[in-house]
């Protein structure tokens, strides 16, 4: 008989969180799940614990109370538009290297971290990799992230870190790209961007949860691109949220300009996702945007008026 695998699941009702409970349990995993509230519609099989991970007591009660062989770990501070150059990405390395310890001194012995591109050096060509390409990041948010990432892989026996790239889906931050533009579509309102000249790697959420799951399940250590590995330019993204809505001559393309910085390119090389974890997207574009739209259009008109 195979030994218990109990995983406590951070930020388990976040945007990327609450759709890793599902796959963790598929994976024979006890899944045991901290946010600051359970949410509702959450799977019955989940245990649910409340707490504050920023407050030290909270946290090591969390850990003692989970008794978790396993760690995944997704909380970190997240406000669209404000994340980049936060305080309280320092708030949250700090916390995030104490649950580390806390939680191999309770007997767990592997953790996942959720890891950004932006702890790579943006503006090179090519898909960033995590052998190859430069751990250079430009923003604090980048650069607590990374600093997690070096001291957690020294306490805790196994460490992967996965460094999500673009994501989107239903419910997502109403003013990242996806969501700002399928909410004005839905709501008849013209959408305004940027010219799309811009190349990203796109990823549905319940994709990038199922890759956390696989992840944890897996045997591989150190860092690995969590992303879909084909280059999309923006433009091409916009006009599938406008083909999906139905409404693509509210598309105002080139309308904004260009945001100081911008890197033409971020795309993963996703060679370890694909051959040491042994996963592979099941949600393509067209089919992920069309989902994400029809979200917003089931949403109540006061979710996504501006």
């Amino acid at each position: 008989m195979s030994e218990p695998r109990r995983v406590l699941v951070t930020g388990a009702s976040g945007f990327i969180g609450r759709h890793a409970l599902a796959p963790l349990l598929e994976r024979g995993f006890d899944v045991c799940a901290v946010a600051r509230r359970a949410p509702a519609g959450a799977p019955r099989a989940v245990a649910w614990l409340e707490a504050d991970l920023l407050d030290d007591a909270q946290r090591a009660a969390v850990v003692a109370r989970a008794g978790a062989t396993h760690l995944l770990h997704l909380a970190w501070y997240a406000e669209h538009g404000r994340f980049w150059q936060a305080p309280e990405n320092v708030a949250w390395t700090a916390a995030s290297v104490r649950l580390a310890q806390e939680f191999t001194a309770a007997g767990g012995r592997r953790a996942v971290m959720a890891g950004t591109c932006a702890e790579y050096a943006w503006g090179g060509a090519g898909a960033l990799s995590e052998a190859a390409s430069a751990v250079e990041p430009a923003t604090l948010y980048g650069v607590c992230k990374d600093a997690t990432r070096r001291v957690a892989s020294q306490v805790v026996p196994q460490l992967a870190w996965g460094r999500v790239f673009f994501l989107y889906g239903p419910a997502e931050a109403p003013g990242r790209l996806v969501a700002s533009v399928a909410r004005a579509l839905v709501a008849g309102e013209r959408a305004k961007t940027g010219d799309g000249t811009q190349v990203r790697d796109f990823l549905h959420v319940e994709d990038v949860a199922a890759a956390f799951a696989a992840l944890l399940d897996s045997d591989a250590t150190g860092a690995v691109n969590i992303g879909s590995g084909e280059a999309r330019p923006l433009r091409e993204v916009i006009e599938a949220i406008g083909a999906a809505a139905g409404r693509p001559e509210l598309l105002d393309i080139g309308a904004l300009a260009p945001r100081p910085g911008d890197p033409p390119q971020l795309v993963a090389d996703v060679t370890r996702l694909r051959d040491e974890v042994r996963f592979a997207p099941a949600i393509g574009l067209r089919e992920g945007i069309e989902r994400t739209v029809a979200w917003w259009r089931d949403q109540p008109r006061v979710l996504y008026s501006p």
